[in-house]
């Protein structure tokens, strides 16, 4: 799972030229090609405005985006990085998903969602939509948020918070493929306090096997270079994953994205979507392979 073509999906606001330049350690890894991405959404722009969709305000759109992306390019081409750009009207999940096809994108990088509470819960997020349409890892980076972190180094000192599930499973392989540019890994695993009930030898027992599958995990990142260190903790896995991060001092949380349907995850909620609109860490996704 080498990084050799990133896709970066911006509307500007969240993430400019700087929030890529963060991301340009991947270099080391292997990347040689960033392809830009603007979609003109027309119910959004005709929000804003107020006043309904105007085609001038289309070509006005354009005419920004492209003069943005120019800019980027001819910084990028003076890095020796190839530079692709899609500017398009349409809705942002299946134009991203047309782009990163066509383009055969190993990686997608996003913003937040920008949909309301209300919208998400009936029409679902932007995020959990991609999920569900994409096998392609989804990076959903917070780099102008307000109460996070400008990272230089994003991949730097990742916590990968794992549920035994195949996606998460295939989250190792893809941050294996990292070992130039990650210096430490934190394996986390978030026990529900049902699993550490009866006895207090009982409860001893599962938190040692539950260390036992972590530590098989970290010898595999040993293997390939990469420090790593085991974590259990008890209780809500969102507020647990988010304190994990905090006290591991990381740079990045890494999930393997939830199976379930779509309308579960709409109506119940997902852990990774979850962190990944609300955390102010960024978060990388990892889905299961499609089949």
């Amino acid at each position: 799972m080498k990084i050799k073509k990133l896709l970066f999906v911006t509307k500007f606001e969240e993430l400019g030229f700087d929030a890529l330049q963060s991301l340009l350690s991947l270099r080391e890894v292997g990347l040689e090609h960033v392809v830009f991405v603007n979609i003109i959404e027309r119910e959004r722009v005709a929000m804003r405005r107020g006043t309904g969709y105007s085609k001038e305000a289309e070509i006005r759109l354009r005419e920004t985006a492209n003069i943005r992306f120019i800019d980027w390019a001819e910084n990028l081409f003076e890095q020796g990085m190839e530079v692709g750009a899609y500017i398009v009207v349409g809705s942002l999940v299946g134009e991203v998903i047309k782009a990163a096809q066509k383009e055969e994108a190993d990686l997608i990088v996003v913003g937040r969602s920008q949909k309301g509470v209300i919208e998400q819960l009936y029409a679902g997020s932007d995020i959990t939509e991609l999920l569900h349409r994409t096998s392609k890892p989804v990076l959903v980076y917070k780099y102008l948020s307000e109460s996070s972190f400008a990272l230089e180094k994003p991949f730097e000192s990742p916590i990968l918070a794992t549920d035994w599930s195949p996606a998460s499973m295939r989250a190792i392989d893809f941050l294996k493929e990292l070992k130039g540019i990650i210096q430490k890994i934190h394996v986390v695993h978030v026990a529900d306090q049902k699993q550490l009930s009866g006895s207090a030898m009982a409860i001893q027992k599962t938190r040692k096997k539950i260390r036992a599958k972590l530590d098989e995990i970290c010898k595999t990142f040993e293997a390939e270079g990469i420090s790593a260190s085991p974590h259990v903790y008890i209780g809500d896995p969102e507020q647990e994953i988010e304190k994990a991060a905090r006290e591991c001092q990381a740079t990045l949380i890494v999930m393997g994205s939830s199976g379930k349907a779509n309308w579960v995850e709409r109506w119940l909620g997902s852990t990774p979507r979850n962190i990944a609109e609300k955390s102010d860490f960024p978060t990388l996704l990892i889905p299961p392979i499609k089949l």
